[in-house]
């Protein structure tokens, strides 16, 4: 997946920093979005998917303008559990971020039927 750094998606808009670069909780979602939509393959009828640890480094700062590449790795699955291997790059090909992020597959209804 290919992304363009946006305004939007700066530490200063989101909150997480005063710095025009991209943010770091805006990288994590584009890192989740790729786990979530590789998940959906291990996935039966009525399940679901949920973000449960996640590991980042984020390496480099990357200005707007600029567009970063999203890899998620097939997951090792462990029963219910699917470890993700992931990285970004920029545009020049410079890893920007790598880490892991766990998903655990449930049923959907069961899981909803918990929330408070």
């Amino acid at each position: 997946m290919r992304h363009e750094v946006t305004p939007a998606d700066t530490a200063l808009a989101v909150g997480s920093g005063d710095v025009e670069v991209l943010a770091t909780p805006r990288l994590l979602t584009w890192l989740e979005y790729a786990t979530a939509q590789l998940a959906l393959r291990a996935l039966g009828p009525g399940q679901t998917s949920v973000g449960t640890a996640v590991r980042i480094r984020h390496r480099l700062p990357t200005r707007v303008g600029d567009t970063v590449d999203i890899v998620a790795d097939a997951p090792v699955v462990d029963g219910r559990q699917l470890l993700f291997r992931v990285r970004a790059t920029n545009s020049a090909g410079q890893l920007i971020a790598d880490g892991e992020l766990e998903r655990v597959v449930v049923d959907r209804s069961r899981f909803l039927a918990n929330v408070p």
